[in-house]
C-alpha cells in the first residue's frame, strides 16, 4: 500500500481491524458520527497509558458530542483486552499487527530513541467527520493534553 500524506478535506482511508475481542471493526461503520482516531506506539507504556486514561476520563464528553474514540496500535487483541481492563478504557482499541491502517495513515515512521533509529508508530490523532472526511490531523501529540484538545475541537 502506498504511503500517502493525508490532507484535511480528503476522505479518510477505510480499514477493518479486530477489536480487543477479535471482532472486525471498520471505519465506515461509524458514518454519521465523528471519529477520533488515534494511533499510539504500545499498550502499557507510560505515555500511551496516560493518553488512554485521558481519553477515558473525557469519554463522556466525546459521547455527548456523538463522537467515537478509537485507539490503534500494533499490539495484539489479547494485549488490548488486558490494557482496557487494567485501566477501565471504555472506547475501542483496534489491533493493527499488519500495519494496514498505520501505513495508510502515514504514522509508521523513522523514530530516534536514545540515538538508535528504528521504525515505529508516531503518536498521531485524526478527527474524521460524519462523512468520513479528515477534519483535523494532530501529529506528535502530547499524551496528557491530546484528549482535551480534541474535545475542544468538537
Amino acid at each position: 500500500m502506498e504511503e500517502t500524506m493525508l490532507e484535511i478535506g480528503k476522505k479518510a482511508p477505510d480499514f477493518t481491524l479486530p477489536d480487543k475481542d477479535g471482532n472486525p471493526v471498520s471505519l465506515s461503520d461509524f458514518r454519521g458520527r465523528k471519529v477520533v482516531l488515534y494511533f499510539y506506539p504500545k499498550d502499557n507504556t507510560p505515555g500511551c497509558t496516560r493518553q488512554a486514561c485521558a481519553f477515558a476520563a473525557a469519554y463522556d464528553g466525546f459521547r455527548e458530542k456523538n463522537a467515537v474514540v478509537i485507539g490503534v496500535s500494533r499490539d495484539s487483541a489479547v494485549s488490548h483486552a488486558k490494557f482496557a481492563e487494567k485501566y477501565g478504557l471504555p472506547f475501542l482499541l483496534l489491533s493493527d499487527a499488519e500495519l494496514t491502517a498505520i501505513k495508510a495513515y502515514g504514522v509508521w515512521q523513522e523514530k530516534k530513541n536514545y540515538g538508535k533509529v528504528s521504525m515505529g508508530v508516531v503518536r498521531t490523532t485524526f478527527l474524521i467527520d460524519e462523512n468520513g472526511v479528515l477534519e483535523k490531523i494532530m501529529r506528535k501529540v502530547k499524551p496528557d493534553t491530546n484528549a482535551a484538545e480534541i474535545l475542544a475541537e468538537l
